[in-house]
């Protein structure tokens, strides 16, 4: 009886309106006050674009650039929805400002550049794991509703200073007190997005337009595929789905590098050569969204696993506990892109399906 009950509180909470009916997460958006921190780069401007379908109230786009802001208000002809703030959550007196009267919090912001950050330990630590700590707490201490942090398989069995501060972050956001804190903080997880800023698509598709050598560091290497739009779906489904402290990952076909570079020379009619280079600083062969430790907290429900905190929560209500199943039944090791790697053609419709090719 009790397990009816928690599944027809979800579903009431599902059907708030009409629209909620065609797609849930209106229901989490809707006449609702969202602040993006890091809104001006390529997941906080695809977000946007997604938030705007679900009538929320009011977007608060936070960054540090101001010409990217610019940008952005005239890409959307300065939609008055969309208002900008500029600033660094590495100043918690900007993150609590920016943080009051608002309902959910996309934290987004962060140095990404895994071969600098590796002779960059302490400008990192400031803005990934201080930082993260000053979002934290302006939300606690503003009573914001939902957060979610945008982290990264690099956190995953961490072996670079990026990967080792977002894996310290996600505990922040994972390991808190739940009896003490209303707030709820979920975490997704994700590797490089298609055609996102430095991924490799760009940069080889630019190097084969020009005639270049395409520079490969080694010939192993395996990535997860996952598109601009799985990544935004995967972070709202977080929202939607978690009580507090999971971290979500999608499930997601892999491929092989040497494979994407030979498609791609295809599609251009390309001879370039492929030069290798070596490992760059902190560079991973494979991405893992899923280690072996997390196995035995983690669930597989619909198009995710789910990993619970590494601490004891309380639970209300998870229909991913009700619906799904734990991730152990299905994965014997880690989640990796060496394990789910598709042939070269099941590549090449993947990315025509997702428009990388024509």
């Amino acid at each position: 009886m009790c397990k009816l009950i928690r599944k027809l509180s979800f579903s009431l909470l599902l059907i708030v309106s009409n629209s909620a009916l065609a797609n849930p997460h209106t229901s989490l958006f809707e006449n609702k006050n969202i602040l993006i921190l890091g809104g001006t780069g390529f997941l906080g401007r695809a977000i946007i674009a997604k938030l705007l379908e679900h009538n929320p109230k009011s977007i608060v786009v936070f960054g540090r650039d101001e010409v990217k802001h610019f940008n952005l208000n005239r890409f959307y002809s300065n939609n008055e929805k969309i208002q900008n703030i500029i600033g660094n959550i590495r100043d918690y007196n900007q993150v609590h400002a920016a943080t009051r009267n608002i309902d959910i919090v996309f934290h987004a912001a962060a140095l990404k550049r895994i071969d600098i950050l590796e002779t960059n330990v302490k400008e990192c630590i400031k803005t990934n794991i201080l930082g993260s700590m000053n979002v934290f707490n302006a939300c606690v201490e503003n009573q914001v509703e939902k957060v979610i942090f945008i982290s990264t398989d690099k956190a995953c069995a961490p072996i670079n200073t990026y990967g080792a501060c977002k894996f310290v972050s996600e505990k922040i956001f994972t390991n808190y007190d739940k009896k003490k804190i209303n707030t709820q903080f979920m975490v997704a997880r994700y590797g490089n997005v298609l055609e996102s800023t430095g991924s490799v698509i760009p940069i080889f598709t630019d190097k084969i337009k020009r005639g270049d050598d395409i520079t490969l560091t080694d010939n192993r290497m395996t990535r997860f595929i996952i598109s601009k739009e799985q990544a935004v779906r995967l972070v709202f489904d977080a929202l939607l789905y978690g009580e507090g402290g999971e971290i979500f990952t999608s499930k997601l076909p892999a491929m092989k590098i040497p494979d994407l570079i030979e498609i791609l020379k295809k599609e251009y009619n390309s001879d370039s050569n492929i030069r290798m280079i070596g490992l760059r600083p902190g560079e991973k062969i494979h991405e893992i969204l899923l280690n072996e430790s997390e196995i035995i907290r983690a669930f597989s429900f619909k198009d995710y696993y789910i990993i619970k905190p590494s601490t004891n929560h309380t639970t209300t209500r998870s229909l991913y506990l009700e619906e799904g199943s734990p991730a152990s039944e299905s994965l014997r090791e880690a989640y990796s892109s060496h394990t789910e790697i598709v042939a070269q053609q099941e590549l090449y419709s993947l990315l025509k399906n997702h428009g990388i090719l024509c």
